[in-house]
């Protein structure tokens, strides 16, 4: 099919991402129905409860021509980044405290 000498099916080229798939991303704004949206090689995806700043893993649900949508699997980094850092300067207080 063609309009205006363009071939619609692949008017935007294809997508860095496929539906049932896994990715990590970062959640860097809300759109106006609240979801986050993450982006990856310029691709808008739609991420269902995403908060901005959030490290997480997602997987794919849908994919349209100009955006995708998926569901948050895991959070990724920063959580763990954060719990682990807190524990490490707990150990070194309590070895610090014992000598």
């Amino acid at each position: 099919m063609s309009y205006n000498g363009f071939k619609t099916n692949d008017m935007f080229g294809p997508k860095p991402v496929e539906v049932g798939k896994e990715y990590d991303v970062q959640i860097t704004e809300l759109s106006r129905k609240g979801d986050g949206i993450a982006r990856i090689q310029r691709f808008v995806i739609f991420v269902k409860n995403g908060k901005v700043g959030q490290n997480t893993k997602i997987k794919v649900l849908q994919v349209g021509n100009r955006f995708a949508t998926a569901e948050i699997v895991s959070d990724a980094g920063s959580t763990q980044t954060e719990n682990a850092s807190a524990s490490s300067d707990a150990s070194s207080d309590a070895s610090a405290n014992a000598e």
